[in-house]
């Protein structure tokens, strides 16, 4: 195996994992793309784009130490990112006559290259790690990660919207309704993480 090859391997598994080491960035990209439907594939890939833009940026930077940051902090920002987005998943859902507006979608195209940069820095935690001190020939070790990272992420999306696909036609559900619970199910979810992160957990557990 080459270097490119392990390296996009290291990538991809950090999102497609067995033991859902990277639960918190597939559920970003899964409430990302649950007011979509099949259709509508340009535009969540121009929007997987955006967010991959972002973290591929701070990936770099923080992985070559150009920019510090907090890690606690931004273990903490990454839940909260998931929380908005599928917050504003109530909001503009498809069959809102403004869903579609320009406006509105280069909005949420930015939240998604400013989302992209604090998961940017939680993907350099994991990189950081095994780099050490060694930089030799990062550029092409940050390049294969992530291509990994963007196909893993793209197989999520697939696996998104056929799904919706499938239950909104079978079950005869209206599109918002699939959006609603894909979005409320992540609200909870990232509250939970949320939760976790600051230290709160119920008693008992």
């Amino acid at each position: 195996m080459t270097e490119f090859q392990a390296f996009f391997q290291i990538g991809f598994e950090h999102i497609i994992d067995k033991k859902f080491s990277g639960i918190d960035h597939i559920l970003f990209i899964v409430v990302l793309s649950a007011i979509y439907q099949l259709a509508q594939w340009r535009k969540i890939l121009i929007l997987i784009t955006a967010f991959t833009l972002g973290h591929s940026l701070t990936l770099a930077l923080a992985v070559l130490q150009v920019v510090g940051f907090d890690k606690a902090l931004i273990e903490t920002l990454i839940p909260i990112t998931i929380l908005i987005t599928a917050l504003l998943n109530f909001w503009e859902q498809p069959s809102n006559q403004s869903f579609n507006q320009s406006s509105r979608l280069y909005v949420r195209y930015g939240l998604a290259v400013i989302f992209g940069f604090i998961h940017g820095f939680a993907f350099s935690n994991f990189l950081r790690d095994m780099f050490g001190n060694n930089l030799e020939g990062i550029a092409w070790r940050l390049l294969a990660f992530n291509v990994g990272i963007e196909i893993g992420q793209i197989i999520v999306v697939i696996m998104v919207l056929l799904l919706g696909s499938l239950v909104v036609k079978l079950l005869r559900l209206r599109a918002d309704w699939w959006n609603y619970a894909l979005s409320g199910v992540a609200a909870v979810l990232a509250v939970w993480l949320l939760l976790d992160k600051l230290g709160w957990k119920p008693e008992g557990l």
